[in-house]
């Protein structure tokens, strides 16, 4: 297959010529765009009678959603009594008013999940604007194992600890205590004009360690703002600890590469960043050849889908305990590859962008939060901005090729 040719966003003016409905009797329906998303990054102890009230912030709007809940990572059929969605009231666990749906599955408003699968919503017809924040709350009647979760939410939601019947509460009151993970919930996605989504896939440093919780200050927040006008949505696949090489928490990129990213509703484009835990991980690895297989192989499958890929180098990481100078060596190696070995569509030299120019192998003070490794909220932005311009470069600088403009173009609608 053609290898599909460098950058993206020089087709976002393509787009809503692309998404005009033509002249027909009937007009066709408007597809489904990934709105918001997480990885499954490990499990939790079940807590049998409880209703999850897991607040998500998605990224375009639509005038319907649907809900993806995984079991993905359970070791028994997973039983979900209730699930509900509604546009959340200001801050805290409350309903707005009038906005409460009830999610069914094959019509039926309980599900059972197989173990190590994941299951999708019908369509759930509650119009949601842009930027809004979504409740999704999971009622599970009984102990059905441990609970598939997202550790790093940086996002407060909400239990009812006896959650019978309080999956349909406007009112949040029932909601006594708070968590900092994402129960059950993987995904929203909504139907309407959105042009597509993009896909953030990493590790912490996507996933947002470092930004202010409760917020929304993390790089793919701040890309979709970004991209908004665009009308295009940003996924984020990050899982803190995740690896390249081999599973670390979570599964290796390379292994859940399709269900965090490929098999996402709407993609058009997915944004690799991820490497750094591999280097600087137990057992490190060491052997850069072995990084540019692995992102070779990541290309190349969401080539076969008709995906271009975005590869974000490096950042430094100087000052972070499990810094070593042969660490250093490989960071540099591994980024080199990533700017001049043509595996990927386009580059977005995240390590330019923030490293310290008093010391290379450090990030700048003035991104830094403390621990040398992640990004505080203006470190996210200016990662944010070093992507937003490898997806919008101007048209003149790149070549594109039939198979590309089709990439953009033509919805994908997995999912």
């Amino acid at each position: 297959m053609a290898k599909v040719v460098r950058v993206l966003a020089v087709l976002l003016p393509l787009l809503p010529a692309a998404l005009m409905t033509p002249a027909a009797a009937q007009p066709a329906p408007l597809p489904w765009t990934g709105s918001w998303e997480t990885a499954p990054s490990g499990t939790a102890a079940p807590l049998p009678g409880a209703a999850f009230r897991n607040v998500v912030h998605l990224s375009v709007g639509g005038t319907a959603v649907r809900v993806r809940l995984s079991n993905r990572l359970g070791t028994r059929p997973l039983r979900l009594g209730a699930v509900t969605v509604a546009l959340r009231h200001a801050a805290g666990p409350a309903a707005l008013p009038g906005t409460l749906r009830t999610a069914t599955f094959h019509g039926a408003p309980e599900v059972t999940v197989p173990p190590g699968a994941d299951t999708v919503s019908d369509t759930v017809p509650l119009p949601v604007p842009p930027a809004a924040d979504l409740l999704v709350t999971v009622y599970t009647p009984e102990d059905s194992g441990p609970a598939t979760y997202h550790r790093t939410a940086l996002q407060t939601s909400y239990l009812a600890p006896a959650g019978a019947g309080r999956a349909a509460d406007e009112d949040g009151t029932a909601y006594t205590l708070t968590t900092s993970r994402w129960y059950y919930v993987t995904g929203v996605d909504v139907r309407g004009p959105a042009a597509g989504s993009v896909v953030a896939f990493g590790d912490s440093l996507t996933d947002g360690n470092g930004s202010t919780p409760d917020t929304n200050r993390r790089w793919p927040d701040r890309l979709a703002q970004r991209l908004r006008g665009h009308r295009l949505g940003v996924l984020n696949a990050g899982i803190a600890g995740n690896r390249l090489l081999r599973d670390g928490t979570g599964p290796s990129a390379l292994a859940r590469l399709d269900a965090d990213a490929l098999d996402r509703a709407g993609v058009r484009a997915l944004v690799v960043f991820e490497g750094i835990n591999d280097i600087k991980g137990t057992p490190q690895a060491h052997d850069p050849a072995a990084y540019a297989d692995a992102y070779r192989v990541l290309v190349a499958r969401a080539h076969a889908r008709g995906i271009p890929v975005v590869g974000v180098t490096l950042t430094p990481y100087g000052g972070y305990p499990a810094w070593t100078p042969a660490g250093e060596e490989v960071r540099l190696r591994v980024n080199a590859f990533i700017r001049t070995g043509g595996a990927f569509d386009a580059v977005a030299d995240a390590d330019a962008a923030v490293r310290d120019p008093a010391d290379p192998t450090r990030i700048r003070p003035a991104y830094d939060p403390g621990d040398h490794l992640h990004f505080n909220d203006a470190g996210m932005a200016a990662v944010a901005d070093t992507v937003r311009h490898a997806l919008t470069r101007p048209r003149h600088s790149v070549a594109v090729t039939p198979h590309l403009s089709e990439a953009f173009t033509t919805p994908n609608t997995t999912g």
